[in-house]
């Protein structure tokens, strides 16, 4: 039988967990799967365990990169990948009981979906911190195509194990990418600017391991500064295609830095918002900063980046009373 699912696991150095990751996948039986394996320049006894689970299991297949990096190693699982629908996990995360029928199903109830991901368990609780149970916590409440719309230049809304890709979706924006920002968030802003949904099956389906030597701490790709380059990137063309001026809501540090990525993508802000009144009249790379009261949506386009933990709600508040509407007149980019 033809699998419906192929599953592209990347790894590299993953014997303690491998194991474990393969057992839950393979407990999948309602969906015709198979499990692309990618040896990514292992030297420990990881290759050994799959070679070993390959032999039980036919769906298993086996592959080696020699030590390429997660985005290639992904591409050539995606290459020797069979079946329509692709979903992602990592070596030391568990896939939850019945998590590929969910997504298998949500996928062909809503044809404009590119990607369906699910809710997430972070583990275990002593490697879980108060800024990524945020996080976590912030990435779980958005389920809808219409949440991931509104959410996505302000952070990567989907965990990357988690998901599942329409074959035909994916390869129509490229596939994977290697690039000097985060693979994963590059893809989803690939998919949103294509205008492919975006979603989440409303369960917790997938258990995401985390320790300190994973690559989003390590990795340069996944500094902060690399997010907003992202969202600059793909942020620009969008400004250029609007008659209206554009602002950045947002005279602090976080302001300065996506105005920054985005004159360096040849969007220049043409000022800045604050409420702070001792900023008011000042300038901000040679833009003004003035009070949110001058806003006008029949004039200005405005970018929300305030870090302040709360300030975002508070400010799609402020700009709703002003008549602005999120996404057609304001964007979320903190």
């Amino acid at each position: 039988m033809s699998p419906l699912v192929s599953v592209l696991i990347p790894y590299r150095n993953a014997e303690s967990t491998l194991e474990e990751a393969l057992a839950g996948i393979l407990a999948e039986r309602e969906v015709p799967i198979e499990v692309l394996v990618v040896d990514d320049g292992s030297t420990d006894g990881g290759p050994a365990i799959v070679a070993r689970r390959a032999a039980e299991d036919p769906r298993v297949v086996p592959l080696q990169t020699g030590g390429v990096g997660i985005a290639r190693a992904l591409a050539c699982a995606h290459a020797a990948s069979r079946a329509p629908f692709l979903a992602r996990m990592d070596a030391d995360d568990v896939s939850l009981p019945e998590r590929l029928r969910w997504q298998v199903d949500a996928l062909r109830k809503d044809e404009r979906l590119g990607v369906v991901g699910t809710r997430v368990e972070p583990f275990p609780a002593e490697a879980v911190g108060e800024g990524l149970a945020r996080y976590v916590a912030w990435q779980n409440a958005i389920v809808t195509p219409e949440d991931h719309d509104r959410e996505i230049f302000v952070e990567a809304p989907l965990c990357h194990p988690s998901v599942m890709l329409r074959r035909e979706a994916f390869e129509a924006v490229g596939a994977f990418r290697d690039v000097h920002w985060p693979e994963d968030y590059d893809l989803w802003l690939r998919l949103h600017t294509a205008g492919y949904g975006l979603a989440k099956v409303d369960r917790t389906l997938l258990r995401w391991r985390h320790h300190p030597g994973r690559a989003t701490f390590r990795d340069g790709r996944y500094a902060i500064v690399r997010f907003i380059e992202a969202k600059a990137h793909y942020l620009a063309p969008r400004l250029a295609q609007d008659a209206r001026a554009f602002v950045v809501w947002g005279a602090g540090p976080t302001g300065r830095k996506l105005a920054r990525a985005l004159a360096a993508e040849g969007a220049k802000a043409t000022a800045f918002v604050d409420i702070d009144p001792r900023k008011i009249g000042r300038t901000a790379y040679g833009a003004p900063i003035v009070p949110a009261a001058s806003l006008d949506p029949a004039r200005h386009f405005v970018l929300v980046a305030v870090g302040a933990r709360g300030a975002r709600d508070i400010i799609r508040k402020d700009l709703a009373a002003l008549g602005f509407v999120e996404q057609r007149d304001f964007f979320c980019c903190s």
